[in-house]
């Protein structure tokens, strides 16, 4: 079984230079984690909710932010973003997922097409999703 038969598609993507106050409006809409980052269309980092979390104010969303507060949004994705992601090529098998995720401190795996333009993005919850169908194709 490869990861293109259970990754989550289509993929939500940001440009280095995008500002912080968008990646949180993709994450507050999309109820996602993670968004790629491309470069000329090739993956370049990702960011997840928890790079945002830490780079932004925590009184945004209390009644004592400052303007400096709200300046955190203006950072830009590439300040704040994982570089170098871990990823599979689209036709990789199942269990190379799974064993990335259990021997890498990841919380997702872009999955890029031969150009490294990404095509779909497998955590661990669509390994869950998908886990009956996947246990009965490595139990044959």
């Amino acid at each position: 079984m490869k990861v293109s038969e259970i990754m989550s598609k289509p993929v939500m993507t940001v440009l280095l230079d995008d500002l912080l106050l968008d990646v949180k409006e993709i994450f507050d809409q999309k109820k996602i984690r993670h968004i790629l980052v491309i470069e000329e269309n090739k993956l370049f980092g990702v960011i997840s909710e928890r790079d945002l979390l830490r780079a932004i104010s925590p009184h945004l969303q209390t009644h004592v932010y400052t303007p400096r507060d709200v300046a955190t949004l203006n950072k830009r994705v590439h300040q704040s973003m994982t570089r170098k992601p871990i990823f599979l090529r689209q036709d990789a098998a199942i269990s190379d997922a799974i064993n990335l995720f259990k021997t890498q401190r990841i919380g997702c795996i872009p999955v890029v097409d031969d150009k490294d333009v990404p095509v779909g993005i497998i955590t661990r919850g669509d390994i869950l999703k998908n886990f009956d169908e996947i246990c009965a194709v490595y139990s044959q």
